[in-house]
């Protein structure tokens, strides 16, 4: 439950070996998180984040979840509540963050079906799944904020990457509509649009102009959620600059967006 000052006390982060995650979760630690849970599919990737966090005062706990695993993703999630360390898993959970996703590159995707299949399970199919059994758990303890890591990507999808574009276009849907779904169950589902981001998933590809940085996108989301906002954009100029790119003719677009 969070605090009497409306402060996050208790995080589970999907994905928690990811670089965004791990910031979202430092900056929460900062603030009196105090208790989380890092879930993914590689233990050895989470546990140097879990230093960190621990170093910053948070008690932290390592689970399983594997995006592609749907048919796992119950136990996945009951295993996560379970783990929320010094509970026994009799404590509620606060913010449950989605930060696991997959980049690919587009011409071996276009090369290669099944991967770009793959890729499509890894950053849709499988939030779907797993965002449903989040939800089902914090609308029985009757309060939460889902956190999703969307992308401007899925805004209006390019050419030069429209499988990773459309499977973000996707999730940034279902994400809206869960959110819609919920409103006045005391659940809440915060959209996140970054821009490229300095990660070691984009390392050694070209940054394109408003590139941003974890710690940056960290912020962004913290001050996102104290204000109650549904949708973050990072860094913010991207709601405009998109809201232009949105309207423009598609033969403009076609030509503009394989250059991007």
């Amino acid at each position: 439950m969070r605090n009497a000052l409306g402060a996050i006390q208790s995080l589970v982060v999907l994905g928690g070996s990811s670089d965004i995650g791990a910031a979202v979760a430092e900056r929460l630690a900062g603030t009196g998180c105090r208790r989380i849970v890092l879930a993914g599919r590689r233990p050895e990737a989470m546990e140097p984040v879990a230093e960190r966090l621990r170093a910053a005062g948070a008690e932290v706990a390592i689970t399983a979840w594997e995006a592609t695993d749907v048919a796992g993703h119950a136990d996945a999630v009951k295993a996560a509540w379970a783990a929320l360390p010094g509970t026994g898993g009799a404590d509620d959970v606060d913010c449950v963050l989605l930060a696991a996703g997959v980049l690919g590159d587009q011409a071996h995707l276009v090369d290669d079906p099944t991967a770009a299949a793959e890729l499509t399970t890894a950053n849709y199919t499988g939030a779907v799944s797993t965002l449903l059994h989040v939800s089902r758990r914090l609308q029985e303890q009757g309060h939460g904020t889902m956190v999703v890591l969307s992308s401007v990507a899925g805004e209006r999808i390019r050419s030069s990457n429209f499988v990773y574009g459309a499977s973000k276009g996707a999730l940034d849907g279902f994400a809206q509509g869960l959110g819609d779904s919920l409103a006045g169950t005391g659940v809440d589902v915060v959209v996140v649009r970054p821009g490229f981001v300095h990660t070691s998933m984009t390392e050694g590809r070209e940054a394109p102009r408003l590139s941003t940085t974890p710690e940056a996108v960290a912020e962004a989301v913290t001050a996102g959620m104290a204000a109650g906002k549904h949708t973050v954009w990072v860094p913010g100029t991207f709601r405009y600059v998109m809201a232009v790119f949105r309207h423009l003719p598609r033969p403009l677009w076609r030509k503009l967006s394989a250059r991007m």
